[in-house]
């Protein structure tokens, strides 16, 4: 039977490896196994290799040890809650499929239950007629206001228009559900970067955010996504989705070291309430199976 990444790690440290050049080689192989990514992987084994020369560890449990240190270094983490009574935008970003629209309704719904009175979702994925059908769907089944356009309207005018509402409502929260056609890239930029002035007009001083959503079981195709939109809009923090048994999910390493981007969110499963803030230590307890 195939071992899972976690298994192979475990295998890796346990007593009966002997800690030599092979050892190191393997755990470079498995952290690349891991979706930490090629580049990634060698500098942190070549670092912890260095280390455990320098300071003669020997003791698999002290290798692990250093290991996780090393890697969570390049982890960043950013708890990300809209500023009371001022008028705050989000604006959501991501590749189709990612889970950008259900993401948007899990924040909505997370935020509502943390006491912010007044939220408002706004479809500018104007160009997916089902992402304007999915996230008033989601605004019906959670009674969260969503304003919409017709299909093909000017993306910034809905935000325009959702901002205004919820101006209108009080302080609070905007959505803002955008598309993510990458393979129309330098349109999606240029799209991107007009709604991106909107909502900086439309949002209280500091309280704007653009926020990234990556799938987890994706790899390093989500380090690439987060390098485009990076490029794009300049990002404030990432939300992981689909992070269950099937994602390893050591693209948070990557994106860290490379690009310096927090993550604020983990998504663990469809459910409006399967989303809570990241915890760096837990995820790369997970992503080294030390948990339990």
């Amino acid at each position: 039977m195939k071992q899972s990444f976690g298994e192979k790690l475990k295998s890796l440290f346990s007593k009966s490896s002997t800690i030599n050049e092979d050892f190191f080689e393997e755990l470079t192989d498995m952290l690349v196994e891991g979706d930490i990514g090629a580049k990634t992987a060698f500098e942190v084994v070549d670092e912890l290799e260095s280390i455990c020369d320098k300071e003669k560890i020997r003791e698999h449990d002290a290798i692990l040890a250093k290991l996780k240190e090393l890697l969570l270094k390049d982890v960043r983490s950013v708890y990300l809650i809209p500023e009371a009574g001022k008028q705050n935008v989000w604006m959501m970003l991501g590749v189709n499929g990612v889970g950008k629209t259900t993401t948007a309704a899990k924040l909505a719904k997370y935020f509502k239950n943390n006491g912010v009175e007044n939220i408002v979702m706004a479809s500018a994925d104007t160009f997916r007629a089902a992402a304007i059908e999915q996230l008033a769907l989601h605004g019906e089944r959670l009674g969260v206001r969503v304003v919409s356009h017709q299909h093909g309207s000017d993306p910034s005018a809905v935000v325009y228009d959702a901002a205004d509402a919820l101006r209108a409502a009080g302080p609070g929260l905007v959505i803002a559900d955008t598309a993510g056609r990458l393979h129309n890239k330098e349109n999606l930029v240029r799209e991107l970067q007009k709604i991106d002035r909107t909502c900086g007009l439309k949002a209280d001083e500091g309280c704007y955010k653009k926020i990234l959503v990556i799938d987890s079981t994706t790899g390093q195709n989500a380090l690439r996504q987060a390098e485009v939109f990076n490029e794009a809009v300049k990002i404030d923090a990432i939300i992981m989705t689909k992070y269950d048994s099937t994602a390893k999910g050591g693209v948070a390493v990557s994106i860290g070291r490379e690009l310096g981007l927090p993550v604020a969110y983990i998504c663990t499963g469809e459910g409006y309430d399967n989303i809570a803030p990241f915890n760096a230590e837990a995820y790369i307890n997970e992503f080294l199976s030390m948990q339990g």
